[in-house]
């Protein structure tokens, strides 16, 4: 895993030894980031389920200001911490020991509200539908903000849920990419 682009392109990543976690693909990230653009001068970052930490670290490597990275998982938040020291952004990263869950979100709501949302469950613990109402029962996202969920190309993933409306949906294997925005 590396970074594709930005200030740190090209530096590597330290990836899992648990077979637990499912890093996204450097293609599928490069795809996400193609569609969301290429700078994302001072946005706020939210990544839930952040695994590696590598779209945050992604995002700010592109400009992105700041981002809070949540994961329950040891190894999950010992390599957020580790990737953002290697790329020397751990001033500007937070990783959350907690699971993704509507105490914590309370809790991360008071950082945000967030202008980027990442989301990437494992695919048999959260739908894209559960995910969803969990999101939009919040305050995470700003006006305008978006919403990019990884789910299993099977799962179904509303086109509108409360005030999130889907602006694209990408196919990449058996994973599917959803991106979601804001509606006031």
């Amino acid at each position: 895993m590396r970074i594709v682009a930005g200030t740190a392109r090209g530096r590597t990543l330290r990836g899992p030894k648990a077979s637990g976690l499912r890093p996204t693909a450097d293609r599928v990230r490069e795809s996400i980031f193609n569609i969301l653009g290429q700078w994302l001068d001072g946005l706020k970052v939210l990544d839930l389920y952040a695994g590696t930490g590598a779209l945050a670290l992604e995002a700010l490597s592109r400009g992105a200001a700041r981002a809070v990275l949540v994961d329950s998982g040891k190894e999950a938040q010992r390599l957020c911490r580790e990737n953002a020291a290697a790329l020397q952004m751990e001033d500007r990263v937070a990783v959350l020991g907690q699971p993704v869950n509507e105490p914590t979100l309370s809790r991360v709501a008071g950082w945000g509200p967030f202008d980027l949302i990442f989301a990437d469950p494992p695919y048999s613990a959260q739908t894209p539908q559960g995910l969803l109402s969990l999101v939009s029962g919040t305050r995470l996202l700003a006006p305008s903000g978006r919403l990019v969920v990884e789910h299993d190309r099977r799962a179904e993933a509303p086109e509108q849920q409360a005030d999130l409306i889907r602006m694209d949906q990408r196919r990449f294997g058996d994973t599917m990419v959803s991106f979601y925005r804001a509606i006031s």
